[in-house]
């Protein structure tokens, strides 16, 4: 296992590099962005500033070039200098990060925890009732796009007044006690773990839900039924032993994911997320703030395939890495 591990992590390196050639050669040569257009649109800003300016971050140089002087920067631990939020960028994803990671480790607990056992159940009562209405369910939650579904519940929140509507804090977040803060951090949690978490878990159930299927019908259970094993024990010992192994390995690409945020339900319900902070640099042409945002992502990427490569070799012993 040792060894797997010291071989995904070079070839991670390879991978990396070409990733954020690719992601620098979009912003441009493909998109052509100009990072200080913010600049020339503003009739106070003179053309020797901006000459300045683009001298001072290298806007002037070959892209070849550019990118290579990003590429020692990270190197040295520098993500690079945001033109168009005047900061640091590793400063700014490291605002960004807690909301970020607190919102996709609640949805992904809320979908997780939810879909495993609804699959299973949906599974084992195979078309019944009460099967056919959570699947529908399902379906829903895969049908229903994340904005629509967050403004449909914020309306419902404006209606009865139970929870805030959007944000991440309130304004009197600072005069609160430590306990106060983290109730009202948890209250604002409320509405996007539930749009987030209502959506990703439409569709781990209905994948449990044919994975178990397919383990009940296969011959080991047959015969496990055949030995007289409890159908508890041929269920859950049986059976989803070799129905957990493909969700596991979704497991580990929603870690990837877990940085990316929602965008558009991040705007709809105002949340200081990542995803929202890389629609805004895109749009803002920043450069170094999405080549960092997508140096992030990478990295979390094949480390949740890493661990989903661990994982796997855990819960199944036929597997394994050498």
């Amino acid at each position: 296992m040792l060894t797997h591990i010291v071989r995904r992590i070079l070839i991670a390196i390879p991978l990396l590099l070409a990733m954020s050639f690719v992601t620098f050669l979009f912003m441009t040569v493909v998109y052509k962005g100009d990072p200080l257009a913010q600049y020339k649109l503003d009739p106070t800003t003179s053309k020797e500033t901006i000459d300045n300016l683009r001298k001072k971050y290298h806007l002037n140089k070959p892209p070849a070039v550019r990118y290579f002087l990003w590429l020692g920067g990270v190197l040295r631990g520098d993500l690079g200098y945001s033109i168009h939020q005047k900061q640091k960028v590793s400063v700014i994803i490291r605002s960004r990060i807690w909301p970020t990671l607190l919102l996709s480790l609640s949805a992904m607990i809320c979908a997780w925890v939810l879909a495993i056992p609804l699959g299973i159940y949906c599974a084992v009562h195979q078309g019944k009732l009460r099967d056919r209405l959570l699947s529908l369910f399902a379906f829903l939650g895969m049908a229903i796009p994340s904005f629509f579904f967050a403004l449909l519940l914020l309306w419902a929140i404006s209606v009865t007044g139970i929870l805030p509507l959007g944000g991440y804090q309130s304004t009197d977040f600072e005069k609160l006690s430590f306990l106060g803060k983290v109730l009202d951090i948890g209250a604002h949690l409320i509405l996007p773990t539930v749009v987030l978490g209502f959506g990703a878990m439409g569709g781990l159930q209905r994948i449990m839900r044919g994975n178990m299927l397919e383990a009940l019908r296969s011959q080991y259970v047959t015969t496990a039924r055949a030995k007289g094993l409890s159908e508890t024990r041929v269920v859950y010992w049986h059976a989803l032993r070799t129905a957990i192994n493909p969700m596991i390995t979704i497991f580990g690409y929603q870690l990837s994911g877990l940085l990316s945020g929602a965008a558009l339900m991040e705007i709809v319900i105002n949340w200081p997320g990542l995803g929202n902070l890389m629609l805004g640099a895109v749009r803002a042409q920043d450069h170094s703030l999405v080549m960092g945002s997508m140096l992030i992502s990478g990295v979390l990427l094949i480390l949740g395939n890493l661990v989903a490569d661990i994982l796997l070799s855990l819960s199944d012993p036929r597997i394994s890495y050498s």
